[in-house]
């Protein structure tokens, strides 16, 4: 086992305090969103301590090895604002994809790079804070469509218009089953959603809608505010999880998590965002389709462990709070490869086949898959991703 650390990445979403807390610091006095544990090249973790001359970096290990990168990134990420609307390839949409944009010579780092790799980007988050605010999967166009009737009768009341609302409450209408697909490419696509735009967000307002009223005000005039309004606003107690599959289109917007995915940086962004946004391309990955809100229900093998083990290959993330099991407990989790584990509360020892370590809250390591296996024992609560 191999304690590692890392820099929180300082994206304007970012909450200034609870990555700094959790680990012990002081705030750095900006935001601070994500914390990358993994061998992604964009934040590579870095071994503490590590001595000259040796590898520095998990990723760094792991090449003198002989070995492959991780499948996986975890990361803890903390949202004080909203994130970009977004979806995720699947395996096949990807390789196509990077191989496309590859024939035409794009450059990997071009603003308007759909794909960044030939990899799909799944990805599963589990709530620390009291509550985790997301929208994801779009819900009954009836629920789309109330609210956008009481988003008018608010500008009403207020003095204000409802006819770009209204028109396109008519049209939603019209386009029945289609009526997704046709608004997400209006509402993006098309250039002529700004009055729309501009009502909703007055409505919002005047409703005194917190999430609309927020939108406003974090992103004017973007059309991912009207978007919004078609996906299921979700509210995660702390150590519940969503899982968000390829096509299932998505926002964080407040809260403290735990998140895992596949090591991939394919992204199609669909609105709240100032970064390219390819309408099409979108299109070709989103499934335009009514979703219920994907809750991933994890194993309980023992008292105070739970499994988050969603339908891919690429990874699984493990919960344990021993100081809730049982005092004759002896779980011990099976590892099929490498993994990185991070300590959430209290104190939590770590013991293997090889070796043994303890981690204090906010303390992470790197846990080699020759351990076979680890115990967890102490007063505290740990994830585990591999």
């Amino acid at each position: 086992m191999i304690r590692v650390d890392n820099t929180p990445r300082d994206y304007a979403w970012g909450s200034a305090h609870d990555i700094a807390a959790l680990r012990g610091l002081p705030e750095s006095g900006g935001p601070e969103a994500e914390l990358w544990l993994g061998t992604h090249p964009g934040s590579p973790t870095r071994i503490v301590d590590a001595p000259a001359g040796s590898p520095q970096t998990i990723a760094e290990l792991l090449s003198e090895r002989g070995e492959q990168p991780l499948p996986y990134l975890l990361k803890l990420l903390a949202a004080a604002h909203p994130l970009s609307i977004q979806a995720h390839p699947s395996p096949e949409q990807a390789r196509a994809g990077f191989a496309r944009e590859n024939a035409a010579g794009i450059a990997l780092d071009a603003p308007h790079r759909n794909y960044r790799d030939d990899a799909h980007k799944p990805e599963l988050i589990v709530a620390l804070s009291p509550r985790f605010e997301a929208l994801c999967g779009f819900r009954p166009l009836a629920a789309t469509l109330k609210q956008l009737e009481l988003v008018a009768l608010a500008n009403d009341a207020s003095e204000g218009t409802s006819v770009a609302i209204r028109e396109f409450m008519s049209q939603l209408r019209d386009h029945g089953d289609d009526a997704i697909a046709w608004a997400l490419q209006w509402l993006l696509g098309s250039g002529e959603a700004t009055d729309l735009v501009t009502e909703v967000s007055r409505g919002g307002t005047a409703l005194d809608d917190e999430l609309l009223t927020e939108l406003a005000t974090d992103y004017p005039g973007d059309p991912g505010i009207v978007v919004a309004m078609f996906l299921n606003r979700v509210h995660l107690h702390r150590g519940q999880a969503l899982y968000l599959p390829a096509g299932n289109m998505h926002a964080y917007v407040r809260g403290f998590g735990v998140e895992l995915m596949a090591a991939s940086d394919n992204v199609l962004r669909g609105g709240l965002t100032t970064k390219h946004v390819d309408v099409d391309e979108l299109l070709s990955v989103v499934e335009p389709t009514v979703l219920p809100v994907p809750l991933l229900e994890p194993e309980q093998p023992a008292e105070g462990v739970s499994i988050f083990r969603p339908d891919v290959p690429d990874f699984v993330l493990a919960y344990i709070q021993p100081h809730v099991q049982a005092p004759t407990a002896d779980y011990a989790l099976p590892l099929s490869r490498h993994a990185i584990a991070v300590c959430t509360g209290g104190s939590v020892t770590l013991s293997g086949t090889q070796s043994e370590m303890t981690l204090n809250q906010g303390q992470m390591c790197f846990v080699d898959a020759g351990e076979t296996s680890v115990r967890a024992s102490g007063s505290g609560d740990i994830f585990i991703a591999f």
